[in-house]
């Protein structure tokens, strides 16, 4: 019942993944619009074919052919991604026509993409431009299929365990940092056995792992935390496996264990879980999508890490313990190469350097 994501949103950051130069919303100029500039941060350029009424009843594919003609004036790309909105769908534009009548050299995806494309799952966006890129040679067939299982994967665990389970989820903003923290300084105290686990998405990756980035092995070295995270950076589309690398060399130490890539968290959950029953840790923190891990098969205390307001009820649900919620994770990590302070980072830090 309340918003979620659009296909088309969807189908603009997997373009980015792909490292788009540059991608061409034929919609009205305001579809989509924070997703797009978002993206300007990336280093993507995000322009509109910016339909009017008169285009809704009569066509706009001379509007995309000059908007096709004039970016790769304006910004000489190698690949661009042509995408769908609701109003060009609804009245069927031809858009790989006018990808063809423009004739630029740059390799051009065209998607498909609206709205209501299958029941809404923004997922199908992203998927629609996998099959683009496998048709252009950009991606093989066997990384387009593996990509599409993950994703069908994430919307199964959204429908099931997350925030599109199909009723109103009112906004929680969850347990209070400064006592969830203390919580885990006292278990680091009392000599528990802690493990923190990234189980993280794409570029939010940057700051779901601040909290690996505490050094909490010099202030508590006797009582070390094991680090678990999906940080395997020869899977997933040339951006992710960037993202993957730059987080790995930033942190001055091991991860401990590597569930896979940060495209594949709808099942690395499951890994990191298989590995938690066998060592029977004291207290778990799951940053990142926590509601991908089967966290009821543990028998422990649970911190969980999100960034959705509308998560920390079912997560609650799930079984967590105590949850906490970084806002606008997106935007603070979009447009970086390395991790970013955490709110819930920033309390640890903070209560650390009181401890000191």
């Amino acid at each position: 019942m309340h918003p979620r994501p659009s296909p088309i949103a969807a189908s603009l950051y997997t373009l980015r993944d792909l490292n788009a130069d540059v991608i061409i919303l034929h919609g009205p100029h305001g579809c989509c619009f924070r997703t797009g500039r978002l993206l300007e941060n990336d280093g993507v350029r995000v322009v509109t074919t910016a339909m009017s009424e008169n285009d809704f009843i009569f066509g706009a594919s001379a509007k995309l052919e000059e908007t096709l003609k004039e970016a790769n004036e304006l910004f000489h790309p190698k690949l661009v991604g042509v995408v769908g909105t609701c109003a060009s769908m609804i009245i069927g534009e031809d858009m790989r026509e006018a990808v063809s009548n423009a004739g630029i050299p740059a390799k051009v995806l065209t998607v498909e993409s609206h709205g209501g494309l299958s029941e809404g799952d923004n997922t199908e966006g992203a998927i629609a431009v996998l099959d683009a890129a496998e048709l252009e040679g950009v991606i093989s067939r066997d990384e387009a299929d593996r990509q599409i299982t993950m994703l069908k994967k994430a919307t199964e665990i959204e429908k099931t365990r997350g925030m599109a389970q199909g009723k109103y989820i009112k906004p929680s903003y969850g347990d209070d940092k400064e006592e969830v923290a203390q919580i885990l300084l006292d278990a680091f105290e009392n000599g528990d056995k802690i493990a923190l686990v990234l189980n993280a998405k794409k570029e939010t990756s940057y700051l779901f792992a601040d909290i690996l980035k505490i050094h909490f092995q010099e202030v508590y070295p006797e009582n070390p935390p094991k680090i678990i995270g999906n940080l395997d950076d020869g899977i997933g589309l040339p951006r992710i496996r960037q993202h993957a690398q730059n987080i790995k060399m930033e942190l001055d130490m091991n991860v401990d264990i590597i569930t896979g890539g940060l495209d594949e968290y709808p099942v690395t959950g499951k890994k990191a879980v298989e590995f938690l029953e066998k060592n029977n840790f004291d207290i778990v923190v799951v940053a990142g999508v926590p509601h991908a891990l089967p966290i009821e098969k543990l028998k422990t205390k649970t911190i969980a890490i999100t960034d959705g307001p509308r998560l920390v009820e079912p997560l609650k649900n799930l079984g967590y313990n105590w949850v906490v919620t970084e806002l606008d994770a997106h935007a603070k990590t979009l447009g970086t190469d390395k991790i970013v302070p955490s709110d819930f980072g920033t309390v640890l830090r903070k209560k650390i350097n009181e401890k000191q």
